[in-house]
């Protein structure tokens, strides 16, 4: 980390909103008008509209994160924690990922922290849920379901087989959705190649509190796309929640138990708690509470946007809804990181802030291979459109918001490739624990068991 006299602009969070702000500063700023810090546990930016394409195996997991340091060539980026932050004195406090904690002094503050997994207190949820908010996740999904088919086919036990074979979603929203069809895709191909387990011997579940699925793209598309959903095999449940997977065995509120390994949990999101120890004044439920210029209320040096800001959506309310505020999607953090970078060289320099207004141009979703949802906004106009034609929507539109040319350039070779190739069905489960194999070639032998009796002896 490198001490400068130049003012100092920290932003706390490498995602899309950090990413894209950093990037746009450093762009526009002057040379050696500030020193630009980003701080975040990884050293990449994951897009998570991929995710479930991910855990599909129909882009490389590495294709998916943009590392941090190659993008920012000009930035400070620190491997690290942002655990507090002291306004008064205007110093944050960094736990690097080794090594003692530090502070470290800033003059402008931008907060991109994004969101973390909602969860409830369900008994074994903690234990047996899998979530879909990183790449991580996403890899580790994918061997886990492959893994499933691998027993069901090798065993001769009718409960595990059974249990191997039911799959459980939580939530169905754009990753709920996006998941069980995108994973319920990949079995389908992956059973062609195992001659004890067949598409018929598996059971999808989707689960949602709410009374539809998929509301980003409006009722119709909602119903659409559970009717597609259901008609693949996909049992779904609306209305009802998880009560407990202990050891998983699955209740849910309706009634219904099944015993199952995979739980999926993609029940929504929430700001990130360690936002209550930054000294920010916070909306009800956790997010940091923002002026149309995503400025921190109250503080001329702080700016947030993305998830974990609550932003007011000036369209919605000049529309007549007082209460409108911006949805936590890539659409519009994409466009906030642009209007922040900007007012961040504003503040710097003594000038106006720029209001954040964007309307809302629509919503796509891909629910597996050539199979999606679009509802495109155009002026007063809806276009839904539904089939192939959504999906290529799906795809245009994520594949062009993927950061970086050299990203883009990836994941359209890789779907090109696809179009080609068969879909590799593979599991690298090892991969967890890479050294589990090398430990017990190497760990030292047993002593035999003469030489343990003659060490009694002599003890004794």
């Amino acid at each position: 980390m490198s001490t400068t006299e130049r003012p100092r602009i920290l932003v706390v969070g490498g995602g899309y909103v950090g990413l894209y702000a950093a990037r746009r500063i450093l762009k526009k700023m002057r040379y050696g008008e500030a020193t630009v810090t980003v701080v975040d546990p990884r050293s990449y930016m994951t897009y998570q509209p991929f995710l479930p394409e991910a855990a599909a195996g129909n882009i490389s997991p590495r294709h998916v994160v943009v590392p941090l340091r190659r993008v920012l060539p000009k930035a400070e980026v620190l491997t690290g924690r942002v655990t507090t932050i002291d306004q008064d004195r205007k110093v944050a406090t960094i736990a690097p990922l080794v090594g003692e904690a530090y502070e470290l002094p800033f003059d402008y503050l931008v907060i991109a922290m994004g969101a973390v997994s909602r969860t409830f207190p369900i008994p074994g949820l903690a234990e047996q849920g899998i979530g879909m908010k990183g790449i991580e996740e996403a890899i580790g999904l994918r061997n886990h379901v492959l893994e499933q088919l691998d027993k069901a086919d090798s065993t001769t036990d009718e409960e595990i087989r059974r249990k191997a074979l039911t799959f459980v979603f939580i939530g169905g929203g754009f990753a709920g959705a996006e998941t069980v069809g995108e994973v319920e895709d990949m079995v389908r191909d992956a059973a062609k190649y195992y001659k004890n387990v067949s598409r018929e011997d598996m059971r999808f579940i989707l689960v949602d509190a709410a009374d539809k699925i998929l509301p980003e793209v409006g009722p119709k598309l909602g119903t659409y796309g559970k009717e597609h959903l259901e008609g693949r095999g996909v049992e779904v449940y609306l209305s009802t929640s998880m009560e407990s997977c202990v050891d998983g065995h699955v209740v849910l509120k309706n009634g219904l138990e099944v015993d199952s390994n995979t739980i999926v949990w993609t029940a929504g999101v929430k700001p990130n708690p360690v936002l209550s120890r930054f000294g920010l004044p916070l909306g009800p439920r956790g997010h940091v509470d923002c002026e149309p210029t995503l400025q921190v209320k109250g503080m001329d040096y702080v700016w947030a946007a993305g998830d974990n800001a609550q932003v007011p959506d000036l369209v919605g309310r000049k529309n007549g809804n007082p209460n409108a505020w911006c949805p936590p999607n890539a659409q519009h953090a994409l466009r906030q990181a642009r209007v922040l970078g900007d007012n961040v060289l504003s503040g710097m320099r003594g000038f106006p802030q720029k209001e954040y207004s964007h309307a809302n141009k629509g919503a796509v979703a891909g629910l597996g291979l050539h199979k999606g949802v679009a509802m495109i906004v155009m002026g007063k106009m809806k276009i839904k459109l539904k089939g192939r034609l959504a999906w290529y929507m799906h795809r245009g539109y994520h594949g062009m918001a993927m950061p970086t040319w050299n990203r883009k350039i990836r994941v359209f070779a890789d779907w090109t490739l696809g179009m080609f190739l068969k879909r590799e069905v593979v599991s690298l489960g090892a991969i967890e624990s890479p050294r589990e194999e090398f430990y017990e070639a190497a760990k030292p032998a047993p002593a035999p068991v003469a030489a343990k009796t003659e060490e009694k002896a002599k003890a004794s």
